[in-house]
């Protein structure tokens, strides 16, 4: 059990802004030939869209741009199926244990994670504001015959479209939105009662800055100079209190530590301080 549901006193993150303040209009469900709106407030950076939108075409190399993800996603699929499957009475090692489950891949990049998913029986929804990503993603999935429904288009706007999932994902998605607290209740909003959801990213800590900026930024080279910032970093107990206000609890947190002797990774669950797993259950 995480311990970090009660309110932290370590830092201080924004009240979430109220949805029904701006999320009004036609409850219709962007496709990935629609539009992402940023006149109203957003989870949105453009910044950072403009900036994976730069290296889309890179997500399905594995010795590209993002080959951390593929070196770890293995890891990161084996702990939601493990959860999902422990959540909902199935069998882990099934041919299809998701099958029946609708999740929600939200900031879903090429599809790395949300193909996976499907092959594991799940009906998946892959989100992005990127419209470069969702075309990468709707591409490698027509080439290898994976069925997943890929739109170009918002958490908020699945919120207006009173859109409902067994479980929402958002993997190192956290670190890149513009408000954190709206992304969050946009999520939760988005889980049906007792549903579960992911979340991974950074945390705020001296390690992860020498390791994931100046490591993997300036000596490894994995990802352009400035693909993150520091300072959005997240500790743990940010993110579960966030998810505290808008009615889940955290049930697990563990750690993915890198080996620079192998280049491998692995799960700790004692090693938080750069890259951290978790999930939450929405309360009934």
């Amino acid at each position: 059990m995480y311990p970090y549901s009660s309110p932290r006193s370590d830092a201080s993150l924004p009240k979430a802004r109220p949805l029904h303040r701006f999320l009004q209009g036609p409850t219709t469900t962007m496709t990935a030939s629609s539009d992402v709106s940023t006149a109203a407030p957003s989870t949105v950076d453009d910044a950072e869209v403009a900036r994976f939108s730069a290296i889309a075409a890179e997500w399905w190399d594995p010795a590209g741009k993002f080959r951390p993800l593929h070196r770890f996603n293995p890891l990161r699929i084996a702990y939601i199926r493990d959860a999902l499957a422990r959540r909902f009475n199935r069998d882990p090692l099934a041919p299809q244990p998701l099958a029946g489950l609708r999740l929600v891949d939200i900031g879903c990049g090429g599809g790395l994670l949300a193909e996976p998913l499907a092959r594991l029986g799940a009906d998946v929804v892959g989100v992005d504001a990127a419209e470069r990503n969702i075309k990468v993603a709707s591409v490698h999935a027509a080439e290898t015959g994976v069925t997943v429904d890929y739109r170009n288009t918002t958490a908020e706007a699945l919120v207006v479209a009173g859109e409902q999932f067994d479980a929402v994902i958002s993997l190192e998605v956290l670190e890149h939105v513009a408000d954190v607290p709206l992304f969050i209740t946009c999520c939760t909003d988005l889980v049906k009662p007792d549903g579960l959801l992911f979340f991974a990213t950074m945390n705020r800590t001296a390690k992860a800055y020498v390791t994931a900026i100046l490591g993997a930024e300036y000596l490894l080279r994995w990802l352009p100079r400035g693909t993150h910032d520091w300072k959005k970093f997240l500790k743990p107990s940010e993110v579960a209190e966030e998810l505290r206000r808008n009615g889940a609890i955290v049930r697990d947190l563990t750690g993915v530590v890198y080996n620079p002797l192998d280049g491998s990774f692995r799960i700790d669950p004692r090693d938080v301080q750069v890259n951290y797993l978790l999930f939450a259950e929405k309360v009934a």
